[in-house]
């Protein structure tokens, strides 16, 4: 017979644990109340709800009456957490931050509202998943808007595949929500700051190997002649302006990378007047350079 059946068919015996003034708890003691299923844990919760209402904060029976709430009603979180399997985190860190929503649900909730505890709790456990992936497993900073957009993107995305069978376009995603195209786009760019691949994992080549090149070997690096091309754009104004002995000495000392004595040799001047061309060329091109 399995703890549920068992919960069904035969009356819990009354604790016998006393609060610390000698007031008998009065409330059925449950040796695993996660056990219980879920029709009776719905029938007990009321019995409680209306005993801690009663109980003295701080005494050993309120602490039993609330922590047995607690274990009774883990199944709605369970539950709750089962549709954020696809987002890549442990399931038991989901759970264990949906268990915070279920305690704040206990403490706040009213038998005189005449709401049903699954009804009334089942927001606040929702309400804290949603918050821990917003806030805290985003790669990098998005916009809180962006990121609620997200996941009503991410629902509206499983409905529209359900009846469509296959993946929706942005428009029938737009249509879908009532939104714009553009937004949609918008929304579905920053989902891909929500995960980030670390650079020390393996490259996805198809392959299976766990000793294969890593991500970061695959990726390329800064041509520094790229920066060459760049200064040579700027300059390209201002070297027009030079006389013509002064770009052919810039010509052999940087293109051809000819020394200075080289230079004089072949325009019949000294390495010092060389030199003191080569300087004031230089300077007067980064002159015209800073005060653009």
């Amino acid at each position: 017979m399995t703890p549920a059946t068992e919960m069904s068919t035969v009356e819990p015996h009354r604790a016998e644990a006393e609060t610390s003034d000698g007031d008998v708890a009065g409330l059925p003691q449950l040796d695993v109340p996660s056990a219980v299923a879920p029709k009776d844990a719905r029938r007990l919760s009321r019995l409680f709800f209306e005993r801690l209402r009663t109980l003295e904060e701080g005494t050993h029976a309120y602490q039993y009456a609330r922590n047995t709430l607690i274990e009774m009603n883990l199944s709605l979180v369970r539950f709750a957490a089962a549709r954020f399997r696809h987002r890549g985190q442990p399931e038991e860190d989901i759970v264990q931050v949906g268990t915070i929503g279920l305690i704040k649900a206990i403490d706040r909730f009213d038998l005189d509202r005449g709401v049903e505890f699954t009804s009334f709790a089942v927001p606040y456990i929702l309400g804290e998943m949603k918050r821990f992936f917003r806030d805290t497993t985003w790669a990098v900073h998005v916009p809180r808007a962006l990121q609620e957009l997200r996941i009503r993107l991410a629902v509206a995305g499983e409905e529209l595949l359900a009846s469509l069978g296959r993946s929706a376009t942005p428009q029938e995603l737009a249509d879908h929500l009532g939104i714009g195209v553009e937004e949609v786009i918008e929304g579905q760019v920053a989902a891909n700051g929500y995960t980030a691949d670390s650079l020390d994992g393996a490259s996805d080549d198809g392959e299976d190997d766990r000793d294969g090149p890593r991500l970061a070997d695959r990726l390329g690096d800064c041509d520094p002649t790229f920066e060459t091309i760049e200064s040579l754009h700027a300059l390209k104004p201002y070297l027009a302006r030079l006389g013509t002995r002064d770009r052919r000495i810039l010509e052999m000392r940087f293109g051809e990378e000819l020394t200075q004595s080289q230079i004089g040799e072949r325009l019949g001047i000294s390495q010092m007047h060389v030199s003191r061309l080569l300087s004031g060329c230089l300077r007067r091109l980064r002159t015209a350079l800073v005060e653009d």
